[in-house]
């Protein structure tokens, strides 16, 4: 056993022997050095050897006010000096109280009942069990399945990952939670039917949500779990009408509709919430990265008055939580990073531009590789293609010689964090920060320009 406060010098080889990397192929850098970022500052994050990189996902869909806020590093700390740890297990702490009242105070309709995770993955899993029980205590016994889309990502934990649509992802824990069933998703630029006609095919989505709960059996489906932007894919917007037709369905069926806002959520399309911008109301909303900027870590699920109503009854109690749950550094945070919010109108801010935003993606449009540039606020998705007239995509192993191989690596080579994604077909995702301007969104074209570019001799 080494010194135990020996720290290496080689960050990256000490990377590789200790550090388990998430979703990461670690055989992938036996013999390459580990990318090791040491600061942010605005829009740009720095590696150990002082390169500089523009931030094009946020992190991971999460540094909405940008790096290096140092009003939020001071507020984490002012707070730990205070009242570092306390679990809100029968107890209140003040910030946990201030942060779950101006969460209500955001949220839409009668969602004014805070249920505090680390996390989004733990925010799913306390959607399921929450609708589960909720269901039970209403006398519905046989409720408990919940459905889903197709190649939607919902999170890590058993219940979250039997939620998620990716197969690949799931194979290898299987079997996981019964019960979680599949519809179609809002990809319209693969629309099997009505691909020419928003509405309709927005229509028939949601109806596919209804043929599956009475194919289920009405008495056996607990919730409905939909994203309002779907990620995984590569950014599917809803089409017109469609969370409101899945909104009458839900109610029809006594089903919950849980948001599933865990990226869409504080800013990212330009609404605190979500479901705001497609304007339907949701039973339940599950939320986290956003909420702090990444500057400490939460999560949250938001619930109804009516969906929280029996467990205020009696001795029903909802037997689930977690240590740090609410924890006070976090909720601390998570309010100075709404003053944030408010103060230089972030969400007005991503409304403002968008439409910029996607018109200075869309010049990629003219790239032979480029199908799709899609989604909304500041969340898009460009979905590459073999052959832009028939839509044909790469092969598996197209995929991992170009998409991996050389897009991925060189979009961080020419100075550009973002995602090469194929969970889906295709795609590079980008969700920069919320204070990007038109500047960021020339300098995102442009590297991903070149790289597309280059990239299509390689096919």
């Amino acid at each position: 056993m080494g010194n135990p406060i020996a720290v290496s010098k080689d960050l990256s080889q000490s990377a590789y022997d200790h550090l388990w990397m998430h979703f990461t192929r670690m055989s992938s850098y036996e013999n390459a050095p580990v990318p090791t970022i040491v600061r942010g500052e605005g829009t740009y994050i720095y590696d150990d050897k002082g390169k500089k990189y523009l931030d094009g996902l946020a992190g991971l869909f999460v540094v909405q006010a940008g790096h290096g806020r140092q009003e939020l590093a001071e507020v984490a700390a002012k707070q730990a000096a205070e009242l570092a740890f306390f679990p809100i297990w029968s107890y209140a702490h003040p910030k946990a109280v201030e942060l779950a009242e101006r969460l209500a105070h955001y949220a839409p309709g009668d969602l004014n009942k805070v249920f505090f995770t680390t996390g989004g993955g733990e925010a799913v899993e306390t959607a399921w069990k929450l609708a589960k029980q909720y269901h039970k205590l209403n006398g519905n016994h046989t409720k408990y399945k919940v459905i889903s889309r197709a190649v939607a990502y919902h999170g890590t934990p058993q219940g979250a990952l039997s939620i998620t649509g990716l197969p690949a992802l799931k194979a290898p824990f299987e079997p996981l939670v019964p019960g979680a069933h599949k519809v179609p998703n809002t990809n319209i630029y693969r629309a099997p039917i009505h691909g020419d006609d928003p509405e309709a095919f927005g229509r028939w989505c949601a109806d596919q949500i209804e043929q599956e709960i009475l194919f289920e059996g009405p008495e056996t489906v607990a919730a409905v779990f939909l994203e309002p932007v779907q990620n995984a894919g590569g950014c599917f917007p809803p089409p017109p009408g469609y969370f409101q037709r899945v909104r009458e369905i839900c109610d029809q069926y006594d089903v919950l509709l849980v948001s599933d806002e865990v990226i869409c959520a504080f800013g990212r399309l330009g609404t605190m919430f979500a479901c705001d911008k497609f304007g339907y109301v949701p039973d339940i909303i599950t939320c986290a990265k956003g909420m702090t900027s990444g500057y400490s870590p939460i999560g949250a699920a938001i619930v109804s008055d009516r969906i929280a109503e029996p467990f205020y009854k009696g001795d029903n109690t909802f037997l689930h939580g977690y240590t740090f749950g609410g924890h006070p550094v976090s909720a601390a945070v998570g309010l100075a990073n709404l003053d944030i919010f408010e103060r230089e109108g972030l969400n007005q801010h991503v409304l403002d531009n968008e439409a910029n935003f996607l018109n200075t993606l869309q010049k990629l449009n003219d790239l032979p590789i480029v199908g799709d540039v899609r989604g909304n606020g500041f969340f898009y998705g460009i979905e590459l293609v073999k052959d832009k007239a028939t839509k044909e995509s790469f092969t598996d192993e197209e995929s991992e010689r170009v998409l991996y191989g050389y897009v991925s690596k060189k979009l961080f080579e020419y100075g550009l964090y973002c995602r090469a994604d194929d969970r889906g077909d295709p795609v590079i995702q980008l969700s920069p920060p919320l204070i990007s301007d038109q500047a960021t969104f020339d300098e995102i074209e442009g590297i991903i320009r070149q790289v597309l570019t280059e990239a299509w001799t390689k096919i």
